[in-house]
């Protein structure tokens, strides 16, 4: 690795485990290390590669960029990090000392896996992992315990998961995975009742004492909020009335009965 990408690490790291980041400063310098990876093909390695020290080197500037992706919610980034990572967990395992993120990240990318509805994936991702880490691992066990809430349904199970979540990033996929139950009980809601109490509502659809965001959601969904009365009015597509034209219907009607009886 040249003197300049090593600067360039070394800022990286520095910037990253700051107290207070520059994330997009922490971008640039992603950006600029990527290149010089894939100049020196450690991006995606291949084949025999002597130089351990650059792969660790490489390894570790990718899972900074997984968790960068996190901070700065770009899913799509992330899944290309975790893409090229699986690389070095896998084919280099063996040439490289263990790494004390690669468990933290694969339980993020479960957990991505989970919000995005891609249980199949999930599934195979699993299979992918030591079988002692599944019930050793906080980091795999925790969307893993998700997943069996979801087959439950045990909603408020998801919910108070946010309290118990191994690493801060955890979060950002768990709001994402509220954000889907959320519309899941709404649709529920609105076929199963005319109205709610606002506070019935939240509690409902997890807002707990956060009344903006319930009423930003009801917004959202089209609802009739009335403070007065303290009560959300569903209303859906299904509740538009289509009127119709009956008088213009009736003479319609009328004028061809008159042509007919000409006819006949």
């Amino acid at each position: 690795m040249s003197s300049n990408s090593t600067i360039l690490y070394n800022n990286l790291k520095k910037e990253f485990n700051s107290q207070n980041p520059d994330l997009k400063k922490c971008g640039d310098y992603l950006a600029k290390l990527k290149i010089a990876l894939s100049k020196m093909q450690l991006l995606l390695p291949e084949g025999d590669v002597k130089n351990t020290e650059e792969l660790l080197i490489a390894r570790d500037i990718l899972e900074i960029g997984a968790y960068w992706s996190v901070r700065v919610k770009d899913i799509p980034s992330f899944e290309r990090y975790i893409a090229q990572l699986n690389t070095y967990y896998t084919d280099y395992s063996s040439l490289l000392q263990p790494s004390q993120a690669m468990y933290p990240l694969t339980g993020l990318n479960l957990l991505r896996l989970l919000s995005q509805n891609r249980i199949a994936e999930f599934h195979t991702a699993l299979e992918n992992i030591e079988p002692e880490q599944l019930l050793e691992s906080v980091y795999i066990k925790h969307p893993v315990h998700l997943e069996q809430y979801l087959m439950e349904g045990s909603y408020n199970k998801v919910w108070n998961s946010r309290n118990e979540v191994p690493a801060p990033e955890y979060l950002f996929f768990i709001d994402i995975l509220m954000g889907t139950i959320r519309s899941e009980i709404a649709s529920c809601s609105e076929k199963a009742y005319s109205y709610l109490p606002l506070a019935d509502a939240a509690t409902l659809l997890f807002f707990n004492n956060n009344t903006n965001e319930l009423l930003n959601f009801a917004s959202e969904r089209g609802w009739s909020v009335s403070q007065a009365e303290m009560k959300i009015y569903f209303t859906t597509k299904d509740d538009d009335h289509v009127e119709i034209p009956s008088d213009s219907i009736i003479k319609q009607a009328l004028h061809y009965a008159r042509e007919l009886e000409q006819i006949v």
